[in-house]
């Protein structure tokens, strides 16, 4: 069976990709893993894209996994684009799934606002009790102070730029829910237009939250991608 490993996104854990993980390991040896600071992983110092992907590589490397398939999420996709401009050995594909990929300092600030936890707390009751026990014991407001400030990092200097995806050899495929109001169809089709080997999909009914999306459409794709 060939192995696929899943990334998820900002804010998030290996928890809400438990479907996903469900429908593709019928056809593949699966692992989820969880970024630091996620999913009730310990606090680094900081986050970034760095580290979430140097982390990753080095879990690859313990397990001697190499050439594998990476599925990432939003920020999931965005390390691994990171990782295989880096450690171009562990990948071998990598398929994303609503990734933004433009940061400036404009967009930093915009994204930033919906990670106030003061304003989840009133205005989204719910969603701040999920994320406290998604990410337990460690403080999901503290999870949410250190993705501003990485998005903030992002947008004064972004991690990948226009001159790195040329560099970027591994086959890829941009999904994008024709859905998404996080992320556009110009920026994805601008990283489309700089990687060597790369495919578009984008999928119909499907919004950015991972809750929402079609977990068999996105294995379908998988498939078609990667083969079995």
């Amino acid at each position: 069976m060939k192995t696929i490993v899943l990334l998820h996104g900002a804010i998030g854990a290996a928890s809400q990709l438990q479907p996903l993980a469900d429908a593709l390991s019928v056809h593949y040896k699966v692992h989820s893993l969880n970024f630091d600071g996620h999913g009730g992983e310990p606090l680094p110092d900081e986050f970034s894209i760095a580290h979430f992907a140097t982390k990753t590589a080095q879990w690859l490397q313990a397990h001697q996994l190499q050439s594998v398939t990476i599925v990432g999420y939003s920020m999931g996709g965005y390390v691994a684009l990171y990782m295989a401009r880096h450690w171009p050995q562990l990948v071998g594909r990598i398929i994303t799934l609503g990734t933004k990929f433009h940061w400036d300092e404009p967009t930093a600030a915009r994204e930033t606002q919906m990670l106030l936890p003061e304003k989840i707390e009133q205005k989204l009751p719910a969603f701040a009790e999920t994320l406290r026990q998604r990410h337990a014991p460690q403080d999901w407001k503290q999870v949410l102070h250190q993705t501003a400030a990485m998005m903030r990092n992002m947008g004064a200097q972004p991690p990948l730029t226009t001159d790195d995806y040329p560099h970027i050899a591994c086959p890829t495929l941009l999904m994008l829910g024709d859905r998404d109001k996080m992320v556009t169809t110009t920026e994805t089709l601008h990283v489309y237009g700089h990687l060597p080997q790369v495919q578009l999909a984008i999928l119909p009914g499907t919004p950015h939250p991972i809750e929402q999306v079609d977990a068999s459409l996105v294995t379908y794709m998988v498939q078609r991608f990667a083969g079995v």
